[in-house]
């Protein structure tokens, strides 16, 4: 029960905190806040997805949808490999564990799955916003495993 509770709550953080820097940084360098979730829709509707700008259900939501899908599966890594030691002794193990479960994510986002599987904030945001929204990710499972429960 422990592992669900700490997975979820970890997994709530980063999904809000990813959303939320998509949003910013969509609306930052594309004009529109959507335009990034849009993008990761893209792993349903194809590349097209890209290309959408403004809210809707058939591309934000199934987006926001996949990217919380995504932070529940780095956040149960990070407590299956590192949850216990990183909650352990000073709040810098809980960064380790976030960065390195970053790390892992983006390795896997960029460099192992196929393309249609990207996270496709890449189509949308620049290399330099791609790199916030995984340090976003890394401080947000940080929080999360450290505020989960022994």
């Amino acid at each position: 029960m422990a592992f669900l509770r700490n997975t979820l709550l970890a997994a709530t953080l980063a999904t809000v905190g990813t959303t939320v820097a998509a949003l910013v940084l969509g609306e930052r360098e594309n004009g529109d806040p959507a335009a990034p979730l849009n993008a990761t829709s893209h792993i349903v509707w194809g590349d097209e997805a890209a290309s959408q700008d403004g809210f809707s259900t058939e591309y934000t939501l199934v987006g926001a949808a996949l990217n919380a899908t995504a932070m529940v599966g780095w956040a149960a890594l990070q407590e299956l490999f590192v949850g216990r030691w990183a909650r352990r002794g000073s709040p810098a193990r809980a960064a380790v564990a976030g960065a390195a479960t970053s790390a892992v994510a983006y390795a896997t986002d960029y460099h192992v799955v196929p393309e249609r599987l990207t996270p496709g904030f890449e189509k949308r945001l620049s290399p330099a916003s791609l790199a916030l929204m995984y340090g976003v990710l890394a401080l947000t499972l940080a929080v999360g495993v450290r505020k989960g429960r022994r």
